[in-house]
């Protein structure tokens, strides 16, 4: 059987059929001289002649049903995405295809404004070379400017295009091309040409072209908001991880919480500081995660959401259960949204309970060691070992405190202890001398070390005589019988200073036989006496008044030594 027999015909072809019959009939009856009803041979004539102008006009109801039919098929293919590019290919494929165009091209503003090309396709739906992407500017420029869409079936004989120069230069023909608008904002035009035939598109065309623009138009913006709205997302939640990095960072806690006192969010440092995990803190009161202050932040946190300012450097000391007592330093301040409008209150904490012992270690330090000299000191050059230095060493003493302790309380023993003790630190650190320790009722210091001191003797002896001047003062606040007296050595020489011990126990201090010696001299001295060796006397004799005194024997030495009282400064 003839293919062509089975193929199914449309009403086109079988009104086609109808004329040509017809006009078959009417020959045939001419052609016998039949006698005929009246008016039958113009019937048959005038079906010969209509036949072929309805099948014209079924035959053009027929394409545009088809091209309604393609336009809804189109509208539900390119907004089934929101990729730009994706958009932008499945819009060009369909035009080149609806218009049998040669090539089709989709323009678009950038930026700045300027009409560029964002898709080239062909009509084996493959994306056209960049050497290839020509447009007539003339036509998309008119276009643009009258906002109606164009269409020539010859742009080389088009009176509106004659000599202009990209149609002559790329030997244009059909053209077709309409604007994309949004709005009524034209936001890019779709172009269509053929390059080797004529008169391909028609004004079917054309009005297909706009049916469909409309629809493009509306996905491609889609597309574009969709993609900004992406490109945004993808910043804010870049944003959103730095920042929840950036609080995973701080030292500090930060904390905040809703206009209902419920914690919205604790970064790390803050669960550290409070000593429970994040699903503890968040979405509870702050009464409950922070039980342990809750009434003493109470007044601060209405005193915040009545004024809207904050509150700075707020010091509570506490007791944790998990830890024991501590520290902490608050600062509260209103939780504002990007319209300025309070949404509840942050909090930034501070633990301070390590900071405060170590400034509790430092002032116990400077008691013993001249802030000056602790200044100077650089904890990261300090070793175990020691240096050999040149020193000037003081030794000072309570005399008849063992007597006197017999009869008192030890908090009342102690208490005078300290008076006496802490005349004599006072005298040393006012000299900036170093404090070695104590030893009861005694006290060793030395100068020249750590910190080099070019008058360190003279020094020693002026701590010497502020020691004397204290006591005097203290005779006139204690009852007669706690006034007690004290004695002085001071001796020059070389010793070794440096860090004694372990890792875990350190100990400044000096070692040499020098030492030794002044302590010799200090147990030696009489009541309220402040005795000076030799070698130390020779490096002041410019400056302290003093009265030779007779030759000490020390234990442990064979030779006697020379020994002077200082009585004051010249």
């Amino acid at each position: 059987m003839n293919p062509e027999q089975t193929r199914p015909t449309t009403v086109h072809d079988q009104l086609l059929t109808l004329g040509i019959q017809a006009e078959k009939i009417r020959v045939d009856l001419e052609a016998s001289r039949l006698k005929l009803p009246k008016n039958t041979l113009d019937d048959l004539h005038n079906l010969e002649t209509t036949l072929p102008i309805i099948s014209g006009k079924i035959e053009a109801f027929q394409k545009e049903h088809s091209n309604m039919l393609a336009l809804a098929d189109i509208g539900q293919v390119i907004n089934s995405s929101l990729e730009l590019d994706e958009v932008l290919r499945i819009v060009m494929d369909n035009i080149v295809r609806l218009t049998k165009a040669e090539r089709g091209f989709l323009m678009l503003r950038d930026d700045k404004g300027d009409m560029v090309i964002r898709m080239g396709r062909n009509w084996e739906m493959e994306s056209i070379n960049p050497s290839e992407l020509t447009v007539s500017r003339s036509v998309v420029g008119r276009v643009l400017e009258s906002g109606e869409p164009i269409v020539t079936t010859n742009a080389q004989e088009d009176n509106r295009f004659i000599g202009q120069e990209s149609i002559v230069a790329f030997n244009l023909r059909s053209i077709l091309c309409v604007p994309l608008k949004v709005k009524n904002e034209i936001i890019g035009v779709i172009y269509a040409d053929n390059r080797i035939r004529s008169g391909i598109f028609a004004d079917s065309e054309k009005n297909l072209l706009v049916a469909f623009a409309n629809q493009a138009a509306v996905a491609i913006e889609n597309a574009r908001l969709f993609s900004s709205l992406k490109h945004t997302f993808e910043e804010v939640t870049g944003l959103k991880n730095l920042m929840e990095s950036v609080f995973a960072s701080i030292a500090s806690g930060v904390i905040t919480a809703d206009d209902q006192d419920h914690v919205t969010l604790a970064n790390r440092a803050a669960q550290n500081i409070i000593g429970q995990s994040a699903p503890e803190i968040l979405g509870h009161h702050l009464n409950e995660v922070l039980a342990s202050i809750s009434k003493e932040i109470a007044p601060h946190l209405m005193e915040v959401r009545a004024t809207d300012k904050p509150i700075v450097d707020l010091e509570i000391n506490h007791h944790l259960p998990s830890r024991g007592n501590v520290n902490w330093r608050l600062n509260f301040s209103p939780l504002k949204d990007s319209n300025q409008k309070t949404q509840g209150v942050a909090i930034v904490l501070d633990d301070l309970t390590e900071r405060k012992k170590l400034e509790a270690q430092r002032r116990l330090f400077e008691r013993m060691v001249s802030p000056a000299v602790i200044e100077q000191l650089d904890p990261n050059s300090l070793q175990l070992g020691g240096k050999r230095a040149n020193i000037t060493v003081l030794f000072a003493d309570i005399r008849g405190f063992t007597t006197y302790s017999e009869n008192l309380s030890p908090e009342k023993l102690v208490f005078t202890l300290n008076r006496y003790l802490a005349a004599m630190a006072d005298a040393v650190l006012s000299q900036e001398g170093t404090i070695d320790k104590f030893m009861g009722d005694a006290i060793m210091a030395w100068f020249n070390a750590p910190i080099q001191q070019k008058d360190h003797t003279l020094r020693a002896v002026k701590a010497a005589l502020a020691l004397r001047d204290s006591v005097e003062v203290l005779y006139k606040e204690l009852p007669e019988d706690e006034h007690l007296s004290f004695g002085v050595g001071i001796h020059f020489g070389d010793a070794v200073l440096g860090l004694i011990g372990t890792e875990k126990r350190l100990e400044y201090t000096a070692i040499s036989d020098n030492v030794n010696v002044a302590k010799r001299i200090q147990e030696n001295s009489g009541r309220n006496q402040i005795l000076i060796s030799k070698e130390a006397y020779e490096r002041v004799m410019e400056q302290v008044k003093v009265i030779p005194h007779v030759e000490m024997s020390l234990k442990g030495k064979t030779h006697r030594i020379d020994v002077f009282e200082v009585t004051g400064l010249r």
